[in-house]
């Protein structure tokens, strides 16, 4: 095994392991999904104190009249941070009751429509069936099942495809001006998340991701 290799297994947390025999298999984790108060600020402030990097957009701009969201990478971590921009949107009132926060931890699998079947068969609950969307970078599989509270795993097959996030998207570089000798980054990946769940329901979701997810 070549020493790229081996860095990038580390960098991702690779392990060896038997996806024909996994009936819920996951590549990886796609996207951290959050809902904030001002999308734009927030990005700006995401990239000047984590130093990571604007990759892609869509808003009012690009004809995406419903939000703004930015798309920031930093090494293998990707986040997307989403904005409502009319006052009656159904993003605006999230982020009223809960603030700024994660709602979606989207996971890339080579096969979506296995999963959901593995997962309705477990009782996950699903909340968006597998569908495509396109573009002129190719076809993205997508489905989402729901989890705790209002949470939700996305679940992405890209592998048809070769844009910078999904259709709809326009390719966005990062003009905030860092200092000199700034490192090129902060972080290299997502380490982990922690779900916070409803009160007494600990060992349910548990079992839910042990049954669901494998």
């Amino acid at each position: 095994m070549g020493e790229r290799v081996r860095d990038l297994r580390d960098l991702l947390g690779l392990v060896d392991h038997d996806v024909s025999a996994d009936p819920f298999p996951v590549n990886g984790l796609d996207a951290v999904v959050f809902v904030v108060g001002n999308a734009t600020q927030a990005a700006s402030f995401y990239q000047l104190a984590l130093g990571m990097e604007l990759v892609a957009y869509r808003g009012p701009e690009t004809g995406h009249r419903d939000a703004k969201e930015f798309v920031l990478r930093s090494g293998s971590a990707r986040f997307v941070l989403t904005g409502a921009v009319s006052p009656d949107s159904p993003l605006l009132e999230h982020q009223r009751r809960h603030g700024d926060g994660v709602v979606d931890l989207a996971l890339d699998v080579p096969d979506v429509d296995r999963c959901i079947e593995h997962a309705r068969a477990q009782g996950a609950r699903v909340l968006v069936e597998p569908y495509e969307e396109s573009d002129e970078h190719g076809v993205v599989r997508m489905a989402a099942i729901a989890t705790y509270g209002e949470t939700r795993h996305t679940l992405v097959d890209r592998s048809r495809y070769d844009g910078p996030y999904l259709p709809g998207f326009v390719e966005r570089s990062s003009t905030v001006a860092r200092g000199e000798g700034t490192p090129r980054r902060f972080f290299q990946a997502v380490d982990h998340c922690v779900g916070n769940v409803e009160l007494g329901r600990m060992d349910e979701w548990v079992d839910f991701y042990r049954r669901v997810l494998g």
